[in-house]
């Protein structure tokens, strides 16, 4: 299932797990972390537990749960509870590399056995980019890395465990290390075979931005985008959507390539094109990069 639109939902709010309901989002996140408080941690927790339960058949594949980081104290609770039928994934906070999603999937191994489910089903998001030494570790999602269903970065968390006083410039752009950050998912996604979710945009109020926002992070490589509001949802979905001029180069891309079986380059419209384009074309039309041409 594709991860265009992840929308990230308080689960101790129960107008808000309501409105998700609604929601377009390809995912929608259940947070026991951000934004929670911590006197509503526990809360939470059931209160997700009792949501999938109650939604499961209805959200199949799209509900996730963001829980508490590892170090939290809270964390393996977390898992305890929400590995329940119906649950598609599970979002990591504050990562220090690809060591604690092998050690997640270890735990979920064990806990989809005890609910009944299939091994495997419960996919793992991590937000890669939240601590100094995840900035440090990411050669480690090379290698290969269990249940991975997608990689998103963030910057205010990292802007905090560094100690700066904004993750921004005077102009307002994105400081070296954060666009660092946002270049070095993209570069370990693609290695993991994943798609980049592109981090948050802050200011739900500006549609506007929001769009063009979205534009810049679709031509850099991102695949989707995570919403912390319903009303970005929509504006997410379209953004990294191909449209229809789009998918209809992309068919005359591969057509191009399947009517002459084995050549390297092909001319279409005066550009001369070669398996890169092909491979962007496959992309833009969800083939399997192995997948057969048709002739």
């Amino acid at each position: 299932m594709p991860l265009r639109s992840m929308l990230f939902v308080p689960a101790d709010s129960e107008r808000k797990l309501a409105k998700g309901l609604d929601s377009p989002a390809d995912a929608l996140i259940l947070d026991l972390e951000d934004a929670v408080a911590p006197p509503r941690k526990v809360t939470a927790r059931g209160m997700a537990v009792e949501f999938i339960g109650a939604h499961a058949s209805r959200l199949a594949t799209r509900l996730y749960v963001r829980i508490n980081p590892l170090d939290s104290g809270m964390a393996m609770d977390d898992l305890a509870a929400v590995v329940v039928p119906g649950l598609a994934g599970i979002m990591l906070p504050k990562t220090l590399g690809a060591d604690d999603i092998r050690r997640i999937a270890f735990c979920l191994d064990a806990l989809e056995a005890r609910a009944g489910i299939a091994p495997g089903t419960v996919r793992i998001v991590p937000v890669a980019t939240e601590t100094a030494q995840s900035m440090l570790t990411m050669a480690s999602y090379t290698a290969d890395v269990p249940r991975l269903a997608g990689i998103t970065w963030g910057a205010e968390d990292l802007s905090a465990a560094i100690g700066a006083i904004s993750n921004r410039e005077a102009d307002g752009s994105l400081s070296p290390l954060y666009t660092l950050a946002n270049s070095m998912c993209l570069c370990i996604a693609a290695a993991a075979s994943v798609p980049a979710i592109d981090t948050l945009y802050g200011d739900f109020r500006d549609p506007t931005g929001l769009a063009a926002s979205c534009a810049v992070a679709r031509r850099r490589g991102f695949r989707g985008r995570i919403a912390i509001h319903p009303d970005q949802v929509a504006i997410i979905n379209e953004a990294f959507s191909p449209s229809e001029a789009e998918l209809a180069h992309a068919r005359r891309v591969v057509e191009a390539f399947a009517a002459q079986p084995g050549a390297g380059t092909v001319g279409l419209d005066g550009a001369m094109l070669d398996m890169p384009h092909l491979k962007q074309a496959r992309r833009t039309l969800g083939i399997e990069a192995d997948a057969p041409l048709a002739t």
